[in-house]
């Protein structure tokens, strides 16, 4: 068994995964859960956890094994993988990074109080600090500064959790109504909660790509068992970050009948006001820090990732299989994407919402195919077999594709008649 000196030693990838996947899904879907259903929302939040995870394990796994990303084992199992999966890339590129922006840049003004700046100078700004900060530092500064962020954020949320725990919860109001789970508004509440747990399913591919980068970085193929320690370790902390935000909700929240907004910014600073009236105004910092921390470092990865998935996507894809990964094409990537969703950001403001919208609805549908696709680089013969999931892992993936394909028809229905 890995010590804990190895584990600091390996951090990457899973700490990387934790700070992406630690974003809107935590800071407004499992605030939200407890604000509105209460503690009983904990047993989905586990739930989606335990049911997805194989399905990020198989990208540490199917990369640290044959040292390739589960991008090309797509394009061993067949072109049709791999345009697939192209095409839920292209639709992410242009929605989920332009959004996430946005929220940060909004949380910046409204916790910071900055004034005199509009929401798209903040972002552009987001946008040109976060780009040089990738191109300049690359991976190895990516990692390093994150388990800088990401430990202000646990401290942060740790103490918050505490707070809320030790005041108690808030009294209900006398007319309090709890809010019905199995109604529409109830299942549909779930289904996004579900599907954004911990994060979207197409991010499994993020993690095989930090896995080859910090291979490349540190010069150093990681044995399979000190690679899957070092990847549960930020996935357990997803979770439990999750049931930090969750408490957070139900103790401040539960029983007041406040209505909550549906924008994540104003949805936050809902919160955060909440919070410092249940506990007082000197722990305003507390909370703040942890919502920016928690938007900015996924604003951080998701961008690192998405270039990474994008050039590896093109080298797949030409027929030449031409290597994308130098310097020039990353920062090339980079900045394309900066333009891009700043463009997006400008041009389909009023909209963003329904861009969201497409990139949910094509996020939750595709989820149990990805998660097949994981399935299938895994058994393949990509890997020698005493390196394929054991029985449990895989009855627990057939579990989650059931699970995710069960949502997935729903939400259909529900969008489409």
């Amino acid at each position: 068994m890995p010590s804990i000196k190895t584990l600091i030693r390996n951090l990457g990838p899973g700490l990387l995964f934790a700070s992406m996947a630690i974003g809107t899904s935590h800071l407004v879907l499992s605030t939200k859960a407890g604000a509105q259903y209460g503690w009983i929302m904990v047993i989905p939040i586990i739930l989606a956890n335990v049911l997805k995870y194989p399905f990020f394990e198989y990208g540490i796994r199917y990369t640290t094994v044959t040292n390739t990303s589960l991008i090309e084992g797509y394009r061993n199992r067949g072109k049709a993988y791999l345009w697939l999966y192209t095409f839920i890339t292209l639709v992410t590129t242009f929605t989920i990074l332009a959004a996430l922006y946005v929220v940060t840049a909004g949380l910046l003004i409204n916790l910071f109080k900055v004034d005199g700046l509009s929401v798209s100078t903040i972002a552009l700004g987001l946008f040109i600090f976060i780009s040089a900060v990738l191109i300049i530092g690359r991976y190895r500064f990516l990692e390093l500064s994150l388990k800088f962020v990401v430990t202000i954020l646990f401290i942060a949320l740790l103490v918050t959790t505490v707070l809320v725990l030790f005041k108690g919860q808030a009294e209900a109001v006398a007319d309090f109504t709890p809010s019905p789970i199995f109604d529409e508004v109830g299942i549909l509440f779930l289904i996004g909660l579900v599907g954004w747990m911990p994060t979207a399913v197409e991010a499994s591919s993020w993690i095989s790509l930090w896995t080859l980068e910090k291979q490349k970085v540190t010069k150093r193929r990681l044995p399979l068992n000190e690679a899957l320690q070092e990847f549960n370790s930020g996935y357990y902390m997803t979770a439990l970050l999750a049931i930090f935000f969750l408490i957070i909700g139900w103790m401040t929240l539960y029983g007041s009948n406040t209505i909550l907004s549906d924008n994540a910014v104003t949805f936050a600073d809902q919160v955060v006001q909440l919070f410092t009236t249940h506990i007082g105004k000197w722990a305003y910092i507390f909370i703040a820090v942890s919502a920016f921390a928690t938007m900015f470092s996924t604003c951080m990865t998701a961008h690192d990732a998405i270039a990474r998935v994008s050039l590896d996507i093109l080298k797949h894809l030409t027929p030449e299989h031409k290597d994308y990964s130098g310097k020039k094409y990353f920062a090339i990537g980079i900045i394309g994407l900066a333009i891009v969703n700043y463009i997006v950001l400008t041009a389909f403001g009023a909209n963003m919402g329904l861009l969201v919208a497409l990139a949910t609805f094509i996020s939750f549908v595709m989820a149990p195919i990805v998660g097949y696709m994981n399935l299938k680089n895994v058994m393949s013969d990509d890997l020698p077999k005493k390196f394929h999931p054991g029985k449990g892992l895989q009855y627990l993936t057939y579990a989650g594709i059931v699970f995710l394909s069960l949502f997935a028809l729903y939400y259909c229905w529900i969008v489409l008649f």
